[in-house]
């Protein structure tokens, strides 16, 4: 066989314009546009035959040779439970009576429980609101005073089948404290709304995190809730199980494209363990307008994740119900915006979005118009070099009138 030696730098002497526009694109585009695993997915609410409705949803992306389930539920406060198996027939299995109970363990189980290869779970416990008065605060800081959290576990969850859109694969948990003495939430709700997907691409609305068949998103948005200071700030507390005695890992990835989330270059990433395994994605900005934008937008600060003893945390059934009582619980906030700028007192509105999935996560390319933007500045130098070569060798000849003394 005969091997063309080429140059070690650049893109190679024969690379033509278009050629080295098709090499950027491909070297750039993501692993799961190249070769994705089809899934059928599907959402259901899971009916409770034995009593009224409970707001349990269960998303099932089904590949060829693998199943990813998702459980949301907010019994108590609400949680997710993450499960992967290797095997296509794997299925969700709930006896309500025991998951309704004092005592849930066994209550949720996938079936057969040898083929999970992965599991874990997300629970949300408490809503934080501060007065916005710490200037200076890092993300390990409080942005302020804190009022008194208001605890998910506490809040009435509106029935979710009203909401299920099987069209969009997505649903919404919507709800308010169940004792609000102050009727803060009298005009006001707090949502999960969350979204399955067939295939690759983004979401129309910003900051538009590239999904794949293997991912679902959650947007969390507290809407109409009346604040108990003029600037205050709110947070999230969010809490996971770890693998093992130690806490997932958290990253942050850096690009030097914003064209999907303007003005934001970073992504923060949650993994537990090394891949592929479970993973979430966030863009670390909120926004304070439906119509997130530039002008909208709140900085997200995450605090380190820390471990915590679960008895400190309110229980989630479903989490309970399906990994018993254990206590490597790893915890970390989210606050969103500052005492400057934007705020959620301009339209009581403040919206934020993460990815939950399993397997490898998706990774941000650079968009088009980057790539079209570098490919001109690569390729123009090169093609005023050809045209003046073409030119000098093929442009007309002009001849001297001097004639040479012999």
């Amino acid at each position: 066989m005969c091997h063309r030696k080429e140059p070690p730098w650049g893109w190679g002497h024969r690379a033509s314009g278009p050629t080295l526009l098709l090499s950027l694109l491909l070297a750039a585009a993501p692993g799961g546009l190249l070769a994705e695993e089809a899934r059928q997915v599907s959402l259901e609410v899971v009916p409770n035959l034995e009593g009224p409705p409970q707001n349990l949803l269960h998303i099932r992306a089904v590949g060829p040779n693998s199943t990813l389930h998702y459980v949301w539920g907010s019994l108590g406060p609400p949680a997710v439970l993450l499960v992967a198996t290797n095997t296509p027939h794997s299925a969700l299995s709930v006896n309500w009576s025991r998951l309704l109970s004092d005592e849930p363990e066994g209550g949720l189980v996938v079936l057969p429980k040898d083929s999970v290869q992965f599991s874990s779970a997300l629970v949300f416990t408490r809503l934080f609101e501060f007065d916005g008065t710490n200037t200076s605060a890092t993300a390990a800081e409080p942005p302020g005073n804190p009022y008194p959290p208001y605890p998910l576990a506490k809040f009435s969850w509106d029935n979710i089948t009203d909401s299920l859109d099987p069209a969009t694969l997505s649903a919404t948990f919507r709800g308010r404290p169940k004792d609000d003495p102050t009727g803060a939430f009298a005009h006001g709700s707090l949502a999960f709304r969350v979204q399955a997907f067939s295939r690759s691409g983004r979401p129309a609305q910003a900051p538009r995190l590239l999904h794949t068949a293997d991912t679902c998103q959650l947007e969390v948005a507290l809407v109409g809730a009346a604040p108990r200071g003029n600037r205050s700030l709110f947070g999230l507390e969010v809490a996971t199980l770890g693998q093992g005695p130690n806490c997932p890992s958290m990253q942050e990835q850096r690009s030097i494209d914003d064209e999907y989330a303007p003005a934001v270059f970073q992504l923060d990433q949650l993994l537990w363990g090394s891949l592929p395994s479970g993973f979430t994605q966030w863009r670390p900005v909120a926004f304070s307008q439906e119509q997130g934008g530039r002008e909208s937008a709140l900085p997200c600060h995450a605090s380190p994740l820390h471990p915590t003893l679960a008895y400190l945390l309110p229980q989630s059934p479903i989490v309970r119900a399906f990994f018993g009582s254990q206590n490597n619980f790893c915890a970390f906030n989210l606050t969103f915006g500052t005492c400057a700028g934007p705020g959620y007192w301009d339209r009581h509105y403040l919206s934020w979005s993460m990815l939950l999935g399993m397997g490898i996560p998706p990774e941000d390319a650079l968009s088009p118009l980057v790539l079209g933007i570098m490919a001109v500045a690569l390729g123009a130098p090169g093609l005023m070099l050809l045209a003046g070569g073409l030119f000098v060798l093929l442009g007309p000849k002009r001849y001297s009138e001097y004639q040479p003394i012999n």
